[in-house]
């Protein structure tokens, strides 16, 4: 067994992004980046201000610079706002996906070989995206009907994601 990858922890300011994806940001210290960044994972758990960890990516942003974003979500649940000191602790994601797995998920993977195998032949950023989408249900219903509405999906689309479908799909609830 593995021993958890050792956190670094550092101050930095909450900036607000130039990106049109993200709102706001952290810069993560160059010497912080180079233990971090393997090979080509950028993938991290990170924790702000002491609060539960939750996974992301360093995301560059040229210069060999690198930055954690901040979504929206998260700021206000811990009531953080741009120009606020944070104390950041970070350290390495060596989790088989970069983000859980819902049990539900995992069931049914484990039960529709075929959904298994698309699932698996996605980029490791797709099967993400993926996870996270079925991961949003609010209980175990929900999660159950999105991880069939995507397997289904990638079925009925050769293995490839069309999001806009799969939106509709997932909006309408259609699993059948």
């Amino acid at each position: 067994m593995r021993s958890p990858a050792r956190q670094l922890t550092f101050s930095a300011t909450l900036e607000k992004s130039k990106s049109k994806l993200w709102g706001s940001q952290i810069r993560v210290p160059k010497d912080a980046v180079s233990k971090l960044i393997e090979k080509s994972s950028r993938r991290v758990f990170c924790s702000l201000n002491g609060e539960p960890e939750y996974q992301c990516a360093l995301l560059p942003v040229g210069n060999a610079t690198y930055v954690i974003s901040v979504n929206r979500n998260l700021l206000k649940a811990l009531r953080l706002s741009v120009g606020q000191k944070v104390t950041v602790g970070l350290r390495k994601d060596e989790s088989q996906y970069g983000l859980p797995m819902p049990e539900e998920f995992a069931e049914l993977l484990r039960q529709d070989k075929e959904g298994d195998r698309l699932i698996h032949a996605l980029t490791p950023g797709k099967l993400r995206t993926l996870l996270y989408i079925a991961g949003r249900g609010k209980d175990a219903d929900q999660r159950i009907g999105r991880s069939i509405i995507i397997v289904k999906h990638l079925k009925e689309n050769a293995g490839k994601i069309n999001y806009r479908q799969l939106g509709e799909m997932l909006r309408k609830g259609i699993a059948k």
